[in-house]
């Protein structure tokens, strides 16, 4: 196992515990599963919650086979739940019902609060099936996302005031 496998491990089972002993976590999206509802970098804040008082078309977060899923619920039966990326073709395997850690409830977009829906808009919906089949259309609109978010000609300073630095949080 290397020095990077053991650190990860690390990092995910500290997130984890965080997360069972606080109530809350927020973390930093990477992947682009979840296209267009959540974009590589945002802040999602997780909130501890029972499986059985989640409905699907929420976003749930769960942990599984050493690797975090934040994907929208399908299903819940006897034996577990289904979830499914907003841009990816189909569900993920089922999931055992220990698998779940909470639901999705908050996202942070370039500093701005990004509002929370348990549906997938039906616009929202067709951009995430054109993400999943088509490399260019979801590089184009990765291109346009970074271009959107990325405050690039502004100075630092109208955007991170030492005010704010004082009382940020670690994530």
């Amino acid at each position: 196992m290397s020095a990077s496998t053991n650190w990860s491990a690390l990092r995910e089972s500290l997130a984890v515990e965080a997360l069972r002993r606080t109530g809350r976590l927020r973390l930093q999206v990477h992947g682009e599963s979840m296209l267009p509802t959540l974009w590589p970098g945002d802040v999602a804040e997780i909130e501890v919650r029972q499986l059985r008082h989640v409905l699907p078309g929420e976003i749930v977060f769960a942990f599984w086979q050493g690797r975090f899923y934040l994907h929208r619920l399908v299903a819940l039966g006897p034996n577990g739940f289904l979830t499914r990326g907003d841009s990816m073709p189909g569900s993920d395997p089922l999931f055992p019902s220990e698998a779940f850690l909470g639901t999705l409830v908050g996202v942070t977009r370039a500093s701005k609060t990004v509002p929370v829906t348990a549906y997938l808009r039906s616009r929202s919906r067709v951009v995430g099936l054109l993400c999943c089949y088509s490399g260019v259309v979801r590089r184009v609109a990765m291109k346009f996302h970074r271009r959107v978010t990325e405050p690039s000609d502004i100075p630092a300073q109208l955007f991170c005031p030492e005010s704010d630095l004082r009382h940020s949080e670690t994530l």
